[in-house]
């Protein structure tokens, strides 16, 4: 049974990783791709038209890469978490459903309509079909990250005799007071990660000295972007969730920031230190003094409660994990507001195009953003742990009872090699996108 649960896991986690990708990019980006055009449609300036039609293409191969990779995991449901879908189906199938009903619709439509109908359509029409596709991608996070609050905290449901959940109140799962700031803050690093990805294009241009125009007017377009963005995700979006776990999660607070012990006074900020599981403390700890309840409850003597005032069952199942991902995801977000505010520096005293160590930085940094956004979606799955749905239903009583583990270990090997495939084909087609430059989309 043991090895069922940790197999049917790690398959699910390899898949959701892999796919996520892919979405954030495209939520992201097409905020992007909607501000390119506009700034088109004021200034009848060719070059954000052309632009606006160059980044669509990327987003295409993403957008389609996204669906490819996400099938697998609906199947899941019904494979590897029969349970879990037979006793909450008829609250997350809801918001699953409305996802693929009405955003994935609304996307992959308009997204046709945005590559082949610039002509046929008009300028005005074209830019309403790639604003359509905007909407659509975000709705898309909106009920997907509507599913995930209710199962980070249950609202507006009742369990029937025979054991399963049904909705009492429908607007209870878009009222849910984690559903705002979970969206807010995903769709906030979404945009990060593809702000990173056009400086980057942009920094590439530049430093290769080809399609220069295009490289600058990206590199600027995606460095404000990326200042703004990475400022949100640490306030108000990164603060806004970080309150919510403390209020309705406080256990994984605590392990999220490594408190073993509850002080009696302020909580201390952990900047670096590993947990050592075996004598509940951290080791090589360098930490400040009394910022954490500032920072939380904005009081600098307020307690926060540690890991010793939880019982054993009711802390995270990987303590370690949840620690580092959390470190991890903060560590990299302040990395990224320096960069980007750096550049936006240089940028305003016009020597951004110029200095060619930062254009560098920025250029390899684009991978990190992605890691970043992975490792938030770590902390909220790790730090749900042992739970499905929070406090109702265990992880380990979701999984499908028929599905041996050796059926699970060979499929995620399966899936393994054929994500392997679609990574090499998918950085293939962006590649060739990329070197073919902006000026290849001119009509």
């Amino acid at each position: 049974m043991e090895d069922m649960l940790l197999y049917d896991r790690l398959q699910f986690a390899f898949t959701i990783t892999f796919h996520y990708i892919f979405p954030q990019l495209t939520m992201g980006l097409s905020m992007l791709i909607v501000y390119f055009k506009w700034r088109y449609l004021r200034n009848n300036d060719e070059r954000y038209n052309t632009t606006a039609t160059f980044l669509m293409k990327i987003f295409a191969i993403n957008f389609t890469m996204g669906v490819v990779t996400g099938i697998p995991m609906e199947f899941q449901f019904g494979t590897n978490w029969a349970k879990f879908s037979e006793l909450t189906g008829g609250i997350i199938g809801q918001t699953l459903a409305m996802e693929g009903m009405f955003s994935f619709f609304l996307e992959s439509s308009f997204l046709a309509l945005f590559i082949y109908g610039e002509k046929l359509m008009g300028q005005k029409l074209h830019f309403l079909t790639g604003l359509l596709v905007f909407l659509g991608s975000w709705a898309s996070g909106w009920f997907i990250l509507a599913t995930n609050a209710w199962m980070q905290h249950p609202v507006g449901y009742e369990i029937l005799d025979n054991g399963k959940y049904v909705l009492t109140h429908f607007g209870a799962l878009f009222k849910n007071p984690w559903l705002i700031p979970a969206f807010l803050h995903n769709q906030m690093a979404s945009l990060v990660t593809s702000s990173f990805v056009v400086a980057s294009i942009g920094a590439f241009y530049v430093l290769q000295e080809k399609h220069v125009n295009y490289g600058k007017l990206m590199l600027k377009t995606g460095v404000v972007f990326g200042a703004i963005s990475s400022l949100l995700i640490i306030f108000p979006t990164g603060d806004w969730n970080a309150k919510n776990v403390v209020k309705h999660q406080p256990a994984s607070f605590a392990a999220m920031e490594g408190i073993f012990h509850t002080e009696d006074a302020g909580a201390e900020i952990v900047l670096i230190g590993q947990p050592n599981m075996l004598e509940k403390k951290l080791d090589n700890k360098i930490a400040v003094p009394n910022v954490l309840s500032f920072l939380t409850y904005q009081n600098w003597d307020t307690q926060i409660v540690g890991m010793d005032q939880f019982k054993k069952e009711e802390l995270p199942t990987n303590v370690p994990a949840l620690y580092y991902a959390y470190h991890i995801m903060v560590g990299l977000g302040t990395v990224f507001i320096g960069i980007m505010l750096l550049a936006v520096f240089f940028l305003w005293r016009k020597k951004l195009f110029t200095l060619k160590p930062l254009l560098w930085t920025i250029m390899f940094l684009v991978p990190f953003p992605y890691i970043a956004n992975l490792t938030g979606w770590y902390v909220a799955e790790l730090g749900r742990q042992p739970y499905l749905v929070y406090g109702l239903l265990k992880t380990a009583d979701g999984i499908s009872p028929t599905v041996s583990s050796g059926n699970t270990l060979f499929t995620l090997l399966g899936f393994v090699g054929l994500y392997l495939l679609l990574g090499i084909l998918f950085l293939l087609l962006v590649g060739k996108v990329v070197f073919q430059g902006p000026e290849s989309q001119k009509h």
